[in-house]
Formats: structure tokens, C-alpha cells, sequence
């Protein structure tokens, strides 16, 4: 009766765990630059002492859906979307390098270019810093970004920078708990030319709602499916118990 029970309960409890997975896809469905993560669940042999009669269901996030969202077009000069494959590359608050697809950019103090979380974005030599004010501000598909000096006649532009765009392996990739993605070896991605960008359009979230909801309708079906394989198993243990002591 005992395999029955734990194999019940901790079945419920990991579909709450993948729930809370899909719960989180749909809050994040208007995030721009959101991938969706994905969640399978699989049996476990618990080992001990003695042989491994028991098993158990465990929930796991083995990747995320790299797909490409919807682009969005905003026709604002700090908003940048890569084409296919690729990322932007941001310090995080630690102070380490990590990687975004999110490219709401804006001007922080003194010029230094961040996210719309405040992670300020990253060139090929280091943070990026904008001379301010801004006047007819260019980024190109390559990531370089250019300004027209001061004074200086419409038809010139000056490079004051350029984003650093890498295209690490997925298989190397993990999500932090604040959305950003680095490597899972700790070193960062080397710049990657082969990336580009659009301006003035940002990228939407990939996740799709009504796959989501169908996915968390699903769950909580198999989950009610669990408590009641529990209270059967309540059931029958009493009845064994009736019987022993009838005995």
C-alpha cells in the first residue's frame, strides 16, 4: 500500500511544481525577449539500503524554447531586436557578464547604456557610455553605434561604440533566477560578427498562451488524479486494518 501512496503524493507534488512552471511562462507571455521554459516529468528509483522497490516522479526544466519571439516595431532608436540567433551581452548586478534578448535599451547617469533593469549593456571593450545629449543616433545591423557630434553637419556621424553580440551553444546555456542566461562553464561568450540587429523594434516573448494554459489545465487534472489515487490508498489501508482486527 505503501508504493501506491508515495508514488501518488509525489506525483502531486511535482505537478504542482510543473504548474508553477507554466504559471510562470504565462506571467512572463508580455516580457519582451522571454523564452519559455520547458518541463518533462520521469520516474526516479529511490536507492537506500535494500534493493529499489520504491520509485518517484521528478519534475525537471531540462531546457528552454530558444525559438525567436515576435518582432515589434517601435521606431525608437535605443530599441534593438537580433535577427535569428544571438544575444546581447549586459553585466549583471554581481558584476559578472551575462546575456539577454531583451533590448529595451536606455540612458543611465552619465551616459552608460542599460537595460530596462538597469544592467548596463556591454561592448567589445567593456560597458558601453553614450556622449550626451544624443544627436542622430545610429546602430547598425552589426551592433556599432554612432552619433553625429556637436555642431557638427547632419551628414556626419561618429562611431562611439559597438554592442557586443554573442551566439553561445544552448547546450552551455542556464537561466539565473533574474531572467538573465549564462554560461554554465562561468566564462563569457566571445563576440560572435555573424549576429545582427534591427533598430527600432524590440522582441516579443515566445511563449504561447493558449499552449500554456492548456499544459496548466492538463496538470491539475493529472494532479486531482493524485489525491484521489491517495484517498484510495487511505481507503484500502483501512479496510486492511478492519480486517486484521477481525482476524
Amino acid at each position: 500500500m505503501d508504493k501506491l501512496l508515495y508514488i501518488a503524493s509525489s506525483g502531486a507534488s511535482q505537478d504542482l511544481v510543473g504548474t508553477s512552471l507554466r504559471a510562470n511562462n504565462l506571467a512572463n507571455a508580455q516580457t519582451n525577449g522571454f523564452k519559455a521554459q520547458l518541463e518533462q516529468a520521469r520516474s526516479m528509483p529511490v536507492y537506500g539500503e535494500g534493493l529499489p522497490t520504491r520509485v518517484f516522479a521528478m519534475t525537471e526544466s531540462p531546457t528552454n524554447n530558444y525559438e525567436s519571439g515576435p518582432l515589434i516595431q517601435t521606431h525608437r532608436d535605443l530599441d534593438v531586436a537580433i535577427q535569428g540567433d544571438g544575444w546581447f551581452a549586459v553585466q549583471d548586478r554581481q558584476g559578472n557578464e551575462a546575456y539577454t534578448r531583451d533590448g529595451n535599451f536606455q540612458l543611465g547617469q552619465d551616459g552608460v547604456l542599460e537595460d530596462v533593469h538597469g544592467n548596463i549593456v556591454m561592448g567589445d571593450a567593456g560597458p558601453l557610455f553614450l556622449p550626451v545629449p544624443l544627436d542622430n543616433l545610429n546602430i547598425a545591423a552589426d551592433g556599432t553605434i554612432s552619433i553625429r557630434p556637436q555642431g557638427a553637419p547632419e551628414a556626419v556621424s561618429e562611431e562611439v561604440g559597438r554592442l557586443k553580440l554573442v551566439n553561445p551553444e544552448y547546450s552551455n546555456l542556464e537561466r539565473g533566477n533574474d531572467g538573465l542566461f549564462r554560461q554554465k562553464d562561468g566564462t563569457d561568450a566571445l563576440a560572435d560578427e555573424t549576429v545582427t540587429v534591427m533598430t527600432g523594434m524590440l522582441e516579443g516573448s515566445n511563449v504561447n498562451a493558449i499552449e500554456e494554459m492548456v499544459s496548466m489545465i492538463h496538470l491539475q487534472r493529472h494532479y486531482e488524479l493524485q489525491v484521489k489515487m491517495m484517498k484510495k490508498a487511505d481507503t484500502l489501508d483501512m479496510r486492511g486494518n478492519m480486517l486484521l482486527r477481525i482476524i
